[in-house]
């Protein structure tokens, strides 16, 4: 019987996550500004960036049979406090005892020459800043991504990690549960994870619009086929094309101008006379009115 009284007794799920409110609650009486990781339900994260942060510390031997330890303790929301800057990830996780662990975890920024070989691989393939952070791009783009060797996640040699409880193991179950809250926090902000590694989102997004503005602008320079191209002048090869002449600017001056007629002019621009519109016509010499000429009567004869 005393040999069984050695271990530890059962918490139950509802009961640990009771004492991790209450922990938290007496952090934010005595300090402002916590941000608690909250998981709803049994998933931990759903947003393409999340579950690739969980991938990612999963596939390596050295943390796929010890970062199941922190699952539990994010999920029933132990994680008191979560910060994420440049290199960095600050934690206050709840454990057995009444006072809560801190946890400092160290991530490398990402190589320069990292950075630019993924930033001119994306050129083209990222509408915009939304579709990029909802992690709407090409399969393709995702598979770069999420890379071994030149990806934006990081590898375990690039990570290093410290908690204040008494376990001895590398990877303790608060530092499991502080990763896990990290793919947590990236479902709701994504952008913290270019703010871990180092680098620009706004960069990342701002240099594939210059580079295909620019491709643009060199294809604007390049003369299309579609121009004809001219052996002379240019009307010389319009009137070969369309067997027309055209008229010069000499021709053009020397050819006088011509006046638009009046209504007191007596010859239209053909150089016809116009017909009169009444019968009566007006001499302008005798200034008489010639009038029609009155019919010739016929005198009668008797017959002999």
């Amino acid at each position: 019987m005393g040999y069984w009284n050695r271990f530890p007794r059962y918490v139950p799920v509802a009961e640990r996550r009771a004492k991790a409110l209450r922990q938290a609650e007496k952090f934010r009486k005595k300090s402002a500004g916590l941000e608690p990781v909250i998981v709803a339900g049994r998933t931990i994260a759903s947003s393409w960036w999340g579950k690739s942060w969980n991938k990612n510390l999963e596939r390596y031997a050295d943390y796929s049979n010890r970062i199941g330890r922190g699952r539990s303790y994010v999920c029933n929301g132990m994680v008191l406090d979560l910060k994420i800057e440049k290199g960095t990830i600050q934690a206050i996780v709840a454990g057995s005892q009444r006072k809560p662990y801190q946890v400092s975890i160290r991530i490398k920024t990402l190589p320069s020459a990292t950075w630019r070989l993924l930033v001119e691989n994306a050129t083209g393939r990222i509408e915009s800043m939304q579709g990029l952070l909802a992690g709407q791009f090409p399969e393709e783009l995702k598979e770069l991504f999420f890379s071994k060797d030149q990806g934006l996640f990081p590898k375990p040699a690039e990570i290093s990690f410290d908690c204040s409880c008494p376990d001895w193991a590398s990877m303790c179950k608060h530092v499991a549960a502080t990763l896990f809250g990290v793919s947590a926090r990236l479902d709701s902000t994504p952008e913290l994870f270019f703010t871990l590694r180092g680098v620009s989102v706004n960069e990342l997004v701002g240099q594939v619009a210059k580079q295909a503005t620019e491709k643009l602008l060199t294809k604007e320079k390049v003369k299309s086929k579609r121009v004809m191209k001219t052996t002379g002048t240019g009307s010389e090869d319009i009137e070969a094309l369309f067997g027309i002449s055209m008229a010069t600017a000499e021709d053009t001056a020397a050819t006088p101008a011509k006046r638009r007629g009046t209504k007191n002019d007596k010859q239209s621009s053909c150089g016809v006379k116009r017909r009169p519109k009444n019968a009566a016509l007006k001499n302008k010499d005798k200034g008489n009115v010639l009038k029609p000429a009155a019919p010739v009567k016929r005198k009668k004869t008797r017959g002999i």
